[in-house]
Protein backbone atom coordinates (compact mmCIF):
# COMPACT_ATOMS: atom_id res chain seq x y z
CA UNK A 1 0.00 0.00 0.00
CA UNK A 2 1.35 3.54 -1.26
CA UNK A 3 1.88 6.00 1.35
CA UNK A 4 -0.72 8.44 -0.28
CA UNK A 5 -2.96 5.33 -0.74
CA UNK A 6 -3.40 4.61 3.03
CA UNK A 7 -3.89 8.41 3.62
CA UNK A 8 -6.72 8.47 1.81
CA UNK A 9 -8.43 5.21 3.23
CA UNK A 10 -7.59 7.08 6.63
CA UNK A 11 -9.67 10.41 5.39
CA UNK A 12 -12.56 7.99 5.49
CA UNK A 13 -14.34 6.92 2.23
CA UNK A 14 -17.38 8.42 1.57
CA UNK A 15 -20.48 6.14 1.39
CA UNK A 16 -23.29 8.40 0.15
CA UNK A 17 -23.48 8.67 -3.96
CA UNK A 18 -25.35 12.53 -3.20
CA UNK A 19 -22.70 14.47 -4.22
CA UNK A 20 -18.88 14.04 -6.00
CA UNK A 21 -17.25 15.75 -3.55
CA UNK A 22 -14.01 13.39 -1.92
CA UNK A 23 -12.54 14.10 1.46
CA UNK A 24 -8.50 14.36 0.74
CA UNK A 25 -4.48 14.93 3.00
CA UNK A 26 -1.55 15.74 1.88
CA UNK A 27 0.20 12.99 1.02
CA UNK A 28 3.90 14.40 2.71
CA UNK A 29 5.48 12.72 5.85
CA UNK A 30 6.63 15.72 6.62
CA UNK A 31 3.41 17.59 6.91
CA UNK A 32 1.81 14.23 8.50
CA UNK A 33 4.70 14.69 11.24
CA UNK A 34 3.83 18.55 11.79
CA UNK A 35 -0.09 17.71 12.56
CA UNK A 36 1.04 15.64 15.49
CA UNK A 37 1.23 17.89 18.54
CA UNK A 38 0.58 17.16 22.28
CA UNK A 39 -2.59 18.97 23.38
CA UNK A 40 -5.05 21.35 21.64
CA UNK A 41 -7.45 23.48 23.89
CA UNK A 42 -10.15 23.58 20.75
CA UNK A 43 -10.20 19.62 20.81
CA UNK A 44 -14.18 18.72 21.70
CA UNK A 45 -13.48 15.24 24.12
CA UNK A 46 -14.72 13.86 26.96
CA UNK A 47 -12.50 11.42 29.12
CA UNK A 48 -10.46 12.58 32.54
CA UNK A 49 -8.03 9.06 32.32
CA UNK A 50 -6.63 8.91 28.67
CA UNK A 51 -3.63 11.10 27.84
CA UNK A 52 -3.54 11.99 23.95
CA UNK A 53 -2.34 14.41 21.45
CA UNK A 54 -4.41 15.56 18.51
CA UNK A 55 -4.24 14.95 14.55
CA UNK A 56 -5.49 17.31 13.03
CA UNK A 57 -6.88 17.38 9.30
CA UNK A 58 -8.72 19.17 6.77
CA UNK A 59 -11.41 17.79 5.00
CA UNK A 60 -12.87 19.66 1.64
CA UNK A 61 -16.39 19.30 2.68
CA UNK A 62 -19.60 21.53 2.87
CA UNK A 63 -19.54 23.77 6.04
CA UNK A 64 -17.43 20.90 7.84
CA UNK A 65 -13.77 20.26 9.33
CA UNK A 66 -13.04 17.13 11.26
CA UNK A 67 -10.38 16.07 14.06
CA UNK A 68 -8.90 12.79 14.77
CA UNK A 69 -7.33 12.12 17.59
CA UNK A 70 -4.56 10.01 18.03
CA UNK A 71 -2.90 8.30 21.13
CA UNK A 72 -0.07 10.09 23.05
CA UNK A 73 2.90 6.77 23.27
CA UNK A 74 6.14 6.14 21.82
CA UNK A 75 4.73 4.73 18.50
CA UNK A 76 5.80 5.94 15.43
CA UNK A 77 2.39 8.12 14.57
CA UNK A 78 2.92 5.79 10.92
CA UNK A 79 2.55 2.70 12.16
CA UNK A 80 -0.75 4.23 14.94
CA UNK A 81 -2.20 5.41 10.90
CA UNK A 82 -1.33 1.95 9.47
CA UNK A 83 -3.00 0.31 12.64
CA UNK A 84 -5.69 2.57 12.84
CA UNK A 85 -6.75 1.71 9.15
CA UNK A 86 -6.36 -2.64 9.20
CA UNK A 87 -8.58 -2.60 12.56
CA UNK A 88 -11.07 -0.32 11.16
CA UNK A 89 -11.53 -2.45 7.98
CA UNK A 90 -11.30 -5.74 10.76
CA UNK A 91 -14.46 -4.16 12.21
CA UNK A 92 -15.87 -3.50 9.10
CA UNK A 93 -16.04 -6.77 8.01
CA UNK A 94 -16.58 -8.40 10.60
CA UNK A 95 -19.90 -6.21 11.19
CA UNK A 96 -21.36 -6.51 7.56
CA UNK A 97 -20.80 -10.45 7.89
CA UNK A 98 -22.39 -11.33 10.70
CA UNK A 99 -25.53 -10.69 12.62
CA UNK A 100 -25.87 -7.96 15.12
CA UNK A 101 -26.91 -10.17 18.06
CA UNK A 102 -23.57 -11.72 17.49
CA UNK A 103 -21.45 -8.08 17.34
CA UNK A 104 -20.45 -7.55 21.08
CA UNK A 105 -18.91 -11.13 21.37
CA UNK A 106 -17.44 -11.15 18.36
CA UNK A 107 -16.08 -7.49 19.20
CA UNK A 108 -14.68 -8.69 22.19
CA UNK A 109 -12.59 -11.76 20.76
CA UNK A 110 -11.04 -9.73 17.90
CA UNK A 111 -8.10 -8.40 20.26
CA UNK A 112 -8.92 -4.78 18.93
CA UNK A 113 -7.08 -1.92 21.33
CA UNK A 114 -10.15 1.03 21.37
CA UNK A 115 -8.41 4.81 20.25
CA UNK A 116 -10.74 7.90 19.51
CA UNK A 117 -9.05 7.24 15.93
CA UNK A 118 -10.58 4.09 15.15
CA UNK A 119 -14.03 4.50 16.81
CA UNK A 120 -14.56 7.92 14.69
CA UNK A 121 -12.71 6.15 11.25
CA UNK A 122 -15.44 2.71 11.72
CA UNK A 123 -18.35 5.14 12.61
CA UNK A 124 -17.75 7.06 9.40
CA UNK A 125 -17.05 3.80 7.13
CA UNK A 126 -20.83 2.87 8.75
CA UNK A 127 -22.38 5.96 7.95
CA UNK A 128 -24.88 4.30 5.73
CA UNK A 129 -25.57 1.62 8.67
CA UNK A 130 -26.87 3.07 11.51
CA UNK A 131 -27.94 0.05 13.54
CA UNK A 132 -24.32 -1.36 12.96
CA UNK A 133 -23.11 1.75 14.04
CA UNK A 134 -25.13 2.49 17.42
CA UNK A 135 -23.83 -0.75 18.15
CA UNK A 136 -20.62 -0.72 17.74
CA UNK A 137 -20.67 2.85 19.45
CA UNK A 138 -22.02 1.26 22.71
CA UNK A 139 -19.78 -1.88 22.82
CA UNK A 140 -16.40 0.68 21.97
CA UNK A 141 -17.61 2.89 24.90
CA UNK A 142 -16.82 -0.07 27.27
CA UNK A 143 -13.74 0.16 26.31
CA UNK A 144 -10.29 0.81 27.49
CA UNK A 145 -9.24 3.76 25.70
CA UNK A 146 -12.89 4.99 24.45
CA UNK A 147 -13.12 8.72 24.75
CA UNK A 148 -16.38 10.75 23.79
CA UNK A 149 -15.96 13.49 21.24
CA UNK A 150 -18.11 16.08 19.66
CA UNK A 151 -16.44 14.55 16.38
CA UNK A 152 -17.61 10.95 17.14
CA UNK A 153 -20.95 11.74 18.49
CA UNK A 154 -21.62 13.89 15.03
CA UNK A 155 -21.15 10.70 13.27
CA UNK A 156 -23.45 8.51 15.01
CA UNK A 157 -26.21 11.05 14.55
CA UNK A 158 -25.29 11.26 10.81
CA UNK A 159 -25.89 7.57 10.54
CA UNK A 160 -28.42 6.92 12.85
CA UNK A 161 -30.14 10.06 10.54
CA UNK A 162 -30.03 8.60 7.62
CA UNK A 163 -32.54 5.93 8.83
CA UNK A 164 -34.39 8.60 10.55
CA UNK A 165 -34.21 7.39 14.16
CA UNK A 166 -34.89 11.22 15.14
CA UNK A 167 -35.61 10.32 19.05
CA UNK A 168 -32.64 8.27 19.31
CA UNK A 169 -30.50 11.07 17.70
CA UNK A 170 -32.20 13.73 20.41
CA UNK A 171 -31.17 11.78 23.19
CA UNK A 172 -27.52 12.09 21.83
CA UNK A 173 -27.84 15.12 22.21
CA UNK A 174 -28.85 15.45 25.33
CA UNK A 175 -26.01 13.26 26.25
CA UNK A 176 -23.36 15.39 24.15
CA UNK A 177 -24.90 18.27 26.36
CA UNK A 178 -24.24 16.81 29.57
CA UNK A 179 -20.74 16.34 28.47
CA UNK A 180 -20.55 20.40 26.90
CA UNK A 181 -19.63 18.25 23.60
CA UNK A 182 -22.86 19.69 21.76
CA UNK A 183 -21.76 22.22 18.69
CA UNK A 184 -23.68 23.89 15.69
CA UNK A 185 -22.56 21.39 13.31
CA UNK A 186 -24.73 18.99 15.55
CA UNK A 187 -27.99 20.56 14.80
CA UNK A 188 -26.96 21.21 11.19
CA UNK A 189 -26.83 17.79 11.23
CA UNK A 190 -29.73 17.03 12.62
CA UNK A 191 -31.44 19.99 10.46
CA UNK A 192 -30.31 18.26 7.12
CA UNK A 193 -31.67 15.05 8.13
CA UNK A 194 -35.14 16.33 8.89
CA UNK A 195 -34.92 18.22 5.50
CA UNK A 196 -34.20 15.09 3.70
CA UNK A 197 -36.80 13.67 5.24
CA UNK A 198 -39.29 16.31 3.88
CA UNK A 199 -39.76 17.35 7.17
CA UNK A 200 -39.19 21.26 7.05
CA UNK A 201 -41.04 22.45 10.05
CA UNK A 202 -38.90 20.35 12.55
CA UNK A 203 -35.65 20.98 9.93
CA UNK A 204 -36.08 24.65 10.70
CA UNK A 205 -37.11 24.07 14.69
CA UNK A 206 -34.03 23.11 14.98
CA UNK A 207 -32.10 25.41 13.89
CA UNK A 208 -34.41 27.51 16.48
CA UNK A 209 -33.56 25.49 19.28
CA UNK A 210 -29.82 26.12 19.06
CA UNK A 211 -30.63 29.37 21.14
CA UNK A 212 -32.25 27.51 23.90
CA UNK A 213 -29.21 25.12 24.27
CA UNK A 214 -26.86 28.42 24.44
CA UNK A 215 -25.46 28.65 21.13
CA UNK A 216 -25.76 32.31 19.32
CA UNK A 217 -27.44 32.24 15.69
CA UNK A 218 -25.35 33.99 13.44
CA UNK A 219 -25.29 35.14 9.90
CA UNK A 220 -23.49 31.95 8.79
CA UNK A 221 -25.92 29.95 10.47
CA UNK A 222 -28.53 31.37 8.36
CA UNK A 223 -26.61 30.35 5.27
CA UNK A 224 -26.21 27.03 6.60
CA UNK A 225 -30.07 26.53 6.94
CA UNK A 226 -31.11 27.59 3.43
CA UNK A 227 -28.66 25.47 1.89
CA UNK A 228 -29.52 23.04 3.95
CA UNK A 229 -33.18 23.20 2.61
CA UNK A 230 -31.80 24.12 -0.86
CA UNK A 231 -29.43 20.73 -0.78
CA UNK A 232 -32.35 19.03 0.28
CA UNK A 233 -34.55 19.37 -2.71
CA UNK A 234 -36.60 21.99 -0.70
CA UNK A 235 -35.69 25.07 -2.38
CA UNK A 236 -38.71 27.14 -2.29
CA UNK A 237 -38.67 26.54 1.42
CA UNK A 238 -35.31 28.02 1.04
CA UNK A 239 -36.18 30.87 -0.91
CA UNK A 240 -39.00 31.60 1.65
CA UNK A 241 -36.48 31.75 5.01
CA UNK A 242 -34.36 34.05 3.14
CA UNK A 243 -37.02 36.30 1.90
CA UNK A 244 -38.60 36.26 5.56
CA UNK A 245 -35.38 37.02 7.37
CA UNK A 246 -33.75 38.98 4.74
CA UNK A 247 -32.57 42.59 6.31
CA UNK A 248 -34.76 41.52 9.26
CA UNK A 249 -33.20 38.62 11.02
CA UNK A 250 -29.97 38.60 9.09
CA UNK A 251 -28.07 40.52 6.14
CA UNK A 252 -27.45 38.75 3.13
CA UNK A 253 -23.84 37.96 1.71
CA UNK A 254 -22.75 36.89 -1.71
CA UNK A 255 -22.94 33.13 -0.27
CA UNK A 256 -26.71 33.33 0.73
CA UNK A 257 -27.27 33.99 -3.08
CA UNK A 258 -25.19 31.60 -4.60
CA UNK A 259 -26.48 29.12 -2.29
CA UNK A 260 -29.82 29.41 -3.82
CA UNK A 261 -28.54 29.70 -7.20
CA UNK A 262 -27.86 26.34 -6.98
CA UNK A 263 -30.81 25.12 -5.12
CA UNK A 264 -32.64 26.65 -8.15
CA UNK A 265 -29.89 25.40 -10.81
CA UNK A 266 -30.49 22.06 -9.75
CA UNK A 267 -34.46 22.46 -9.53
CA UNK A 268 -33.68 23.10 -13.16
CA UNK A 269 -35.40 25.94 -12.78
CA UNK A 270 -33.68 28.81 -15.16
CA UNK A 271 -36.36 31.24 -14.31
CA UNK A 272 -35.94 31.49 -10.77
CA UNK A 273 -32.59 31.26 -11.29
CA UNK A 274 -32.34 34.18 -13.31
CA UNK A 275 -34.40 36.48 -10.69
CA UNK A 276 -32.03 35.57 -7.65
CA UNK A 277 -28.83 36.46 -10.35
CA UNK A 278 -30.33 39.85 -11.04
CA UNK A 279 -31.42 40.27 -7.27
CA UNK A 280 -27.93 39.11 -6.00
CA UNK A 281 -26.04 41.97 -8.70
CA UNK A 282 -28.95 44.62 -7.94
CA UNK A 283 -27.42 44.08 -4.18
CA UNK A 284 -24.23 45.09 -5.24
CA UNK A 285 -22.74 41.51 -5.82
CA UNK A 286 -20.64 40.53 -9.09
CA UNK A 287 -20.40 36.50 -9.75
CA UNK A 288 -16.95 35.17 -8.62
CA UNK A 289 -15.58 31.73 -9.78
CA UNK A 290 -18.39 29.94 -7.54
CA UNK A 291 -20.88 31.99 -8.79
CA UNK A 292 -19.42 31.21 -12.39
CA UNK A 293 -19.57 27.19 -11.49
CA UNK A 294 -23.11 26.99 -10.41
CA UNK A 295 -24.44 28.99 -13.28
CA UNK A 296 -22.29 25.86 -15.28
CA UNK A 297 -23.68 23.46 -13.62
CA UNK A 298 -27.21 25.20 -13.93
CA UNK A 299 -27.11 24.75 -17.63
CA UNK A 300 -25.09 21.69 -18.07
CA UNK A 301 -27.95 20.11 -15.75
CA UNK A 302 -30.33 21.73 -17.99
CA UNK A 303 -28.82 19.72 -20.92
CA UNK A 304 -27.65 23.77 -22.19
CA UNK A 305 -24.08 22.65 -22.68
CA UNK A 306 -23.94 25.58 -25.21
CA UNK A 307 -24.27 28.08 -22.97
CA UNK A 308 -22.33 26.60 -19.88
CA UNK A 309 -19.03 26.58 -22.38
CA UNK A 310 -20.27 29.92 -23.29
CA UNK A 311 -19.97 31.08 -19.62
CA UNK A 312 -16.89 29.10 -19.30
CA UNK A 313 -15.20 31.48 -21.81
CA UNK A 314 -16.65 35.08 -20.48
CA UNK A 315 -15.50 34.22 -17.30
CA UNK A 316 -12.01 33.23 -18.85
CA UNK A 317 -12.07 36.77 -20.72
CA UNK A 318 -12.56 38.09 -17.51
CA UNK A 319 -9.51 36.80 -15.94
CA UNK A 320 -11.83 34.99 -13.51
CA UNK A 321 -9.87 31.76 -13.59
CA UNK A 322 -12.00 28.13 -13.70
CA UNK A 323 -11.51 25.92 -10.92
CA UNK A 324 -11.41 22.02 -10.88
CA UNK A 325 -14.87 21.82 -9.70
CA UNK A 326 -15.67 23.52 -12.86
CA UNK A 327 -13.73 21.25 -15.37
CA UNK A 328 -15.51 18.58 -14.31
CA UNK A 329 -18.99 20.07 -14.40
CA UNK A 330 -18.22 20.42 -18.14
CA UNK A 331 -16.27 16.78 -18.26
CA UNK A 332 -19.62 15.11 -16.24
CA UNK A 333 -22.18 17.03 -18.36
CA UNK A 334 -20.57 16.72 -21.98
CA UNK A 335 -19.72 12.96 -21.59
CA UNK A 336 -23.54 12.12 -20.28
CA UNK A 337 -24.29 13.44 -23.61
CA UNK A 338 -21.71 11.63 -25.43
CA UNK A 339 -19.99 14.48 -26.17
CA UNK A 340 -17.00 12.21 -25.60
CA UNK A 341 -14.22 14.31 -27.52
CA UNK A 342 -15.05 17.31 -25.92
CA UNK A 343 -15.09 16.31 -22.44
CA UNK A 344 -11.75 14.72 -22.75
CA UNK A 345 -10.26 18.34 -24.41
CA UNK A 346 -11.52 19.87 -21.41
CA UNK A 347 -9.93 17.01 -19.01
CA UNK A 348 -6.31 17.42 -20.38
CA UNK A 349 -6.87 21.78 -20.41
CA UNK A 350 -7.57 20.99 -17.05
CA UNK A 351 -4.34 19.34 -16.57
CA UNK A 352 -2.57 21.87 -18.54
CA UNK A 353 -3.69 24.57 -16.02
CA UNK A 354 -1.78 22.64 -13.23
CA UNK A 355 -4.31 21.28 -11.25
CA UNK A 356 -3.84 17.84 -10.46
CA UNK A 357 -6.71 15.36 -11.05
CA UNK A 358 -8.72 13.94 -7.89
CA UNK A 359 -11.47 11.64 -7.63
CA UNK A 360 -14.10 13.54 -8.75
CA UNK A 361 -12.61 14.80 -12.18
CA UNK A 362 -11.44 10.46 -12.58
CA UNK A 363 -15.36 9.60 -12.05
CA UNK A 364 -16.12 12.37 -14.39
CA UNK A 365 -14.21 10.75 -17.18
CA UNK A 366 -15.14 7.25 -16.42
CA UNK A 367 -18.74 8.08 -16.61
CA UNK A 368 -17.57 9.60 -19.90
CA UNK A 369 -16.46 6.38 -21.19
CA UNK A 370 -19.53 4.79 -19.75
CA UNK A 371 -21.92 6.73 -21.62
CA UNK A 372 -20.24 6.33 -24.85
CA UNK A 373 -19.76 2.67 -24.48
CA UNK A 374 -16.30 2.22 -24.46
CA UNK A 375 -16.00 -0.11 -21.46
CA UNK A 376 -12.36 -1.14 -22.35
CA UNK A 377 -11.13 2.65 -21.33
CA UNK A 378 -13.45 2.55 -18.13
CA UNK A 379 -11.37 -0.26 -16.86
CA UNK A 380 -8.18 1.10 -17.53
CA UNK A 381 -9.18 4.04 -15.97
CA UNK A 382 -10.37 2.19 -12.88
CA UNK A 383 -7.41 -0.59 -12.69
CA UNK A 384 -4.22 2.14 -13.73
CA UNK A 385 -3.31 2.63 -9.71
CA UNK A 386 -0.57 5.26 -11.61
CA UNK A 387 -3.50 6.99 -12.56
CA UNK A 388 -4.88 6.84 -9.12
CA UNK A 389 -2.15 7.34 -6.78
CA UNK A 390 -1.72 11.24 -7.55
CA UNK A 391 -0.29 13.74 -5.73
CA UNK A 392 -3.38 14.81 -3.88
CA UNK A 393 -4.03 10.57 -2.45
CA UNK A 394 -7.35 9.66 -4.25
CA UNK A 395 -8.57 6.02 -5.72
CA UNK A 396 -12.00 5.12 -6.75
CA UNK A 397 -14.61 5.45 -4.39
CA UNK A 398 -18.32 3.60 -3.65
CA UNK A 399 -19.17 6.90 -6.68
CA UNK A 400 -16.43 5.45 -9.27
CA UNK A 401 -18.35 1.84 -8.87
CA UNK A 402 -21.95 2.97 -8.81
CA UNK A 403 -21.28 4.97 -12.19
CA UNK A 404 -20.46 1.26 -13.80
CA UNK A 405 -22.82 -0.60 -11.88
CA UNK A 406 -25.46 1.18 -12.86
CA UNK A 407 -24.30 1.46 -16.72
CA UNK A 408 -24.00 -2.27 -16.96
CA UNK A 409 -27.36 -2.33 -15.19
CA UNK A 410 -28.79 0.19 -17.92
CA UNK A 411 -27.24 -2.56 -20.71
CA UNK A 412 -28.79 -5.51 -19.15
CA UNK A 413 -25.37 -7.21 -17.89
CA UNK A 414 -26.09 -7.70 -14.40
CA UNK A 415 -23.27 -10.17 -14.51
CA UNK A 416 -20.82 -7.74 -15.08
CA UNK A 417 -22.12 -5.33 -12.76
CA UNK A 418 -21.89 -7.88 -10.06
CA UNK A 419 -18.07 -8.57 -11.25
CA UNK A 420 -18.04 -4.59 -10.27
CA UNK A 421 -19.65 -4.89 -6.77
CA UNK A 422 -17.36 -7.84 -5.80
CA UNK A 423 -14.11 -6.12 -6.99
CA UNK A 424 -15.40 -2.85 -4.73
CA UNK A 425 -16.83 -5.25 -1.48
CA UNK A 426 -13.06 -6.82 -1.89
CA UNK A 427 -11.31 -3.12 -1.50
CA UNK A 428 -13.58 -2.61 1.79
CA UNK A 429 -15.97 -0.01 0.22
CA UNK A 430 -19.65 -0.83 1.18
CA UNK A 431 -22.85 0.24 -0.76
CA UNK A 432 -25.14 2.30 -0.12
CA UNK A 433 -29.24 1.96 -0.26
CA UNK A 434 -29.45 3.61 -3.55
CA UNK A 435 -26.70 0.97 -5.28
CA UNK A 436 -28.60 -1.80 -3.81
CA UNK A 437 -31.88 -0.65 -5.42
CA UNK A 438 -30.04 -0.61 -8.76
CA UNK A 439 -28.62 -4.15 -8.43
CA UNK A 440 -31.52 -5.41 -6.96
CA UNK A 441 -34.15 -3.90 -9.76
CA UNK A 442 -31.97 -5.20 -12.24
CA UNK A 443 -31.78 -8.41 -10.75
CA UNK A 444 -35.76 -8.59 -10.51
CA UNK A 445 -35.53 -7.59 -14.14
CA UNK A 446 -33.84 -10.08 -15.31
CA UNK A 447 -36.01 -12.78 -13.34
CA UNK A 448 -32.75 -13.58 -10.53
CA UNK A 449 -35.13 -13.37 -7.87
CA UNK A 450 -32.85 -15.72 -5.58
CA UNK A 451 -29.93 -13.07 -5.87
CA UNK A 452 -32.31 -10.33 -5.49
CA UNK A 453 -33.34 -11.84 -2.36
CA UNK A 454 -29.68 -12.27 -1.53
CA UNK A 455 -28.70 -8.55 -1.66
CA UNK A 456 -31.78 -7.46 -0.60
CA UNK A 457 -31.04 -9.61 2.65
CA UNK A 458 -27.79 -7.89 2.79
CA UNK A 459 -28.97 -5.00 2.51
CA UNK A 460 -31.47 -5.77 5.81
CA UNK A 461 -28.42 -7.42 7.82
CA UNK A 462 -26.20 -3.80 7.68
CA UNK A 463 -29.25 -1.78 8.83
CA UNK A 464 -29.95 0.07 5.57
CA UNK A 465 -34.10 0.12 5.29
CA UNK A 466 -35.10 -0.14 1.87
CA UNK A 467 -36.99 2.24 0.01
CA UNK A 468 -40.90 1.61 -0.29
CA UNK A 469 -40.47 1.79 -4.02
CA UNK A 470 -37.96 -1.22 -3.91
CA UNK A 471 -39.75 -3.47 -1.81
CA UNK A 472 -43.09 -3.28 -3.43
CA UNK A 473 -40.99 -4.16 -7.09
CA UNK A 474 -39.01 -6.82 -5.62
CA UNK A 475 -42.41 -8.09 -3.50
CA UNK A 476 -44.79 -7.96 -7.11
CA UNK A 477 -41.90 -10.15 -9.02
CA UNK A 478 -41.98 -12.62 -6.31
CA UNK A 479 -45.79 -12.80 -5.96
CA UNK A 480 -45.48 -13.34 -10.05
CA UNK A 481 -43.34 -15.91 -9.88
CA UNK A 482 -45.58 -18.02 -6.76
CA UNK A 483 -43.14 -16.87 -3.98
CA UNK A 484 -45.11 -15.30 -1.69
CA UNK A 485 -43.93 -17.08 1.51
CA UNK A 486 -40.60 -15.86 0.42
CA UNK A 487 -42.29 -12.32 0.63
CA UNK A 488 -43.93 -12.49 3.46
CA UNK A 489 -40.25 -13.34 5.54
CA UNK A 490 -38.99 -10.32 3.87
CA UNK A 491 -41.78 -8.48 5.16
CA UNK A 492 -41.41 -9.38 8.29
CA UNK A 493 -37.74 -8.88 8.42
CA UNK A 494 -38.31 -5.29 7.38
CA UNK A 495 -41.05 -5.01 10.23
CA UNK A 496 -38.07 -6.28 12.58
CA UNK A 497 -35.46 -4.05 11.24
CA UNK A 498 -38.26 -1.03 11.95
CA UNK A 499 -38.30 -2.63 15.54
CA UNK A 500 -34.81 -2.91 16.33
CA UNK A 501 -34.26 -1.87 20.22
CA UNK A 502 -31.99 0.89 20.06
CA UNK A 503 -29.78 0.56 22.99
CA UNK A 504 -29.79 3.87 25.38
Amino acid sequence: MTRSRFLYLLSGIPLCAENCLIRSLASSQECIKKQFFTFNSTTNYENPSTPLSSFHRSIHANLEQSQVLIRDDDQNPEILIYKTIEDTEKICRLLSKNPISSIESLLDNASIEVSPALVLEVLKRLSNAGVLALSFFRWAEKQKGFMYSTESYNALIESLGKIKQFNMMWNLVSDMKRKRLLTKETFALISRRYARARRVKEAIDTFEKMEKFGLKIESSDFNRLIDTLSKSRQVQSAQDVFDKMKNRRFVPDIKSYTILLEGWGQEKNLLKLDEVYREMKDDGFEPDVITYGILINAYCKAKKYDIAIDLFNKMEAKNCPPNPHIFCTLINGLGSEKRLSEALEFFELSKARGFVPEAPTYNAVVGAYCWSMRMDDTYRMVDDEKMWDCEEGCEPTVSTYEIIVRMFCNMDRVDRAINIWDQMKAKGILPGMHMFSTLINSLCHENKLDMACKYFEEMLDVGIRPSAALFSNLKQALLDKGKKDTAVLLAKKIDKLRKTPFVV
